[in-house]
């Protein structure tokens, strides 16, 4: 049997484009036409990113594709479009409980921002789109895949559940997309992702996307992409130039105040602060509240609803300032953010692209804060390497005395006030009072001693011992036994 002859996987970027369609003025040249050229115009897509311009074209010719670009750069449109435009030309029906094309996404947020960006491009299309994650019910997302779709955005959790049941069967499924593949392939999704994998269509196209790709998860990448070609818009960890970023040095103690500093100035605009735990974000949110501030909060143990109506809260305006942990960092596309604070460093690294990501997106200008204490300068050194780039200190509150570390005074007892008793120790004893003989209150050598006839549990008279005689067996049957023969004698 002749063995199939593997193409070498090629490297493309910016400057090597040599179809020279980064300046072209639309996507007709990168090979949209039709019905789906118009909807990408109607949606404002008129001008292709550089992300854009490199995927589509090797992706519309059957290629798989890992692609990697900044933050905010149009990821979502340069598989949206291919992917649409291939299913408009397959022109066959779709297949009851079935999806044509798998999108997985890590987070909520960002599977409900792909879903909207294939729903708006669908418009006209007869395409069906439907969203499947955890934290709502499932009845109607089982409803909704009843009669088959043709693009399927889920989160990899609540999509094995539904395999399983087979209430959904991914064996049409052609075209596979994992966004955020570094976070996707990370060993938390790593057993529900190749599952999922398995069951798709032998002769799937699949696709990777994200803003940063170690080393060690680009080797496990490789084993799902047959023959790919790697597309980079820009290094892999880069911002966005149109970021201003800056690091405030500060203790853990300051950064409330100098938060809420910050927030007293009305010219910021919609403001996103990063925790690094769910603890900490309520922390956080409680104590802007108390400050004066009104702030929403979102992070994993918030159901899909609550966070949902956070977001958009935080969309509309009606919130200013919205607090999320690092599963945000991927699924917030809310336009005109204008500043991005950093509470605290993030453990990972790379999640500081993320963060920062969500401002200064499609072109706007955007500032960063990251305020950070001196146990986290080795988490801001490691930002750095991923950053490619030395982030300014633009002030320090270090030299500040520390409310916390200063001596609390001792309040002064007036003259006269009288000396308050010292406490004992659990379980010690009173000690004894002078002229007292322990515990009986009485005085010593004065303790009366009980007779016989005092004690309510002695004996009768007639039963008392007397010499010579053999002494009962003192229990409480025997005593029964000795009062009945005595009254019966009596």
């Amino acid at each position: 049997m002749r063995r199939k002859r593997r193409r070498k996987k090629i490297i493309l970027n910016e400057n090597n484009n040599s179809n020279s369609t980064a300046e072209t003025s639309g996507f007709a040249q990168l090979g949209i036409s039709g019905a789906l050229l118009a909807a990408a115009t109607r949606v404002g897509f008129e001008h292709p990113k550089p992300i854009q311009t490199l995927a589509i074209p090797p992706y519309l010719e059957g290629r798989d594709v890992l692609g990697l670009a900044q933050t905010g750069s149009g990821k979502t449109a340069a598989f949206a479009l291919p992917i649409l435009s291939r299913i408009v030309a397959l022109g066959t029906k779709r297949l009851p409980r079935t999806a044509r094309a798998l999108i997985l996404a890590p987070t909520r947020e960002l599977a409900v921002q792909i879903e909207e960006v294939f729903r708006d491009l669908a418009k006209g299309l007869h395409l069906s789109t439907a969203l499947v994650l955890g934290g709502v019910s499932r009845g109607g997302q089982v409803k909704r895949l009843h009669a088959g779709v043709d693009v399927l955005v889920a989160t990899p959790g609540r999509l094995v559940d539904l395999v399983r049941e087979k209430d959904v069967s991914l064996a049409e499924t052609r075209f596979l997309v994992l966004d955020e593949a570094d976070r996707m392939l990370d060993m938390g999704f790593l057993p529900d992702v190749k599952r999922l994998v398995k069951a798709t269509h032998r002769d799937r196209q699949t696709s990777l996307f994200s803003a940063t790709m170690p080393t060690e998860i680009a080797a496990l990448a490789d084993t799902l992409l047959k023959d790919p070609i790697r597309v980079e818009a820009a290094p892999q960890g880069t911002t966005a130039s149109e970021i201003v970023q800056s690091v405030v040095m500060a203790r853990t103690r300051q950064k409330r105040g100098i938060l809420a500093g910050m927030l007293a100035d009305k010219a910021m605009g919609p403001v996103l602060i990063f925790a690094r735990t769910k603890h900490g974000a309520d922390i956080v949110t409680r104590n802007l509240e108390r400050d004066g501030f009104a702030a929403a909060v979102i992070h994993g143990n918030k159901s899909q609803n609550a966070r949902q109506r956070a977001l958009n809260g935080f969309r509309d305006g009606s919130v200013r300032i919205l607090v999320a942990t690092d599963i945000a960092a991927r699924g917030i596309d809310v336009p005109g953010i204008s500043h991005v604070i950093n509470y605290d460093l993030p453990d990972e690294a790379e999640s500081y692209v993320h963060r920062i990501g969500r401002t200064g997106r499609n072109g706007a200008d955007g500032i960063a804060i990251t305020l950070c204490d001196p146990g986290e300068v080795s988490k801001l050194r490691q930002v750095e390497r991923i950053a490619r780039m030395r982030l300014p200190v633009t002030a320090s509150h270090l030299d500040q005395p520390d409310p916390a570390a200063q001596p609390r005074e001792r309040p002064v007892k007036a003259e006269g006030a009288g000396e308050r008793e010292h406490r004992r120790p659990n379980g010690s004893r009173p000690a004894n009072k002078a002229g007292r003989n322990g515990a009986s209150g009485k005085p010593a050598g004065q303790r009366q001693e009980q007779g016989a006839g005092e004690n309510r549990h002695a004996l009768p008279r007639q039963l008392m011992d007397k010499p010579g005689e053999k002494k009962p067996f003192r229990n409480r049957k025997r005593r029964g036994n000795f009062r009945r023969q005595a009254s019966q004698a009596a």
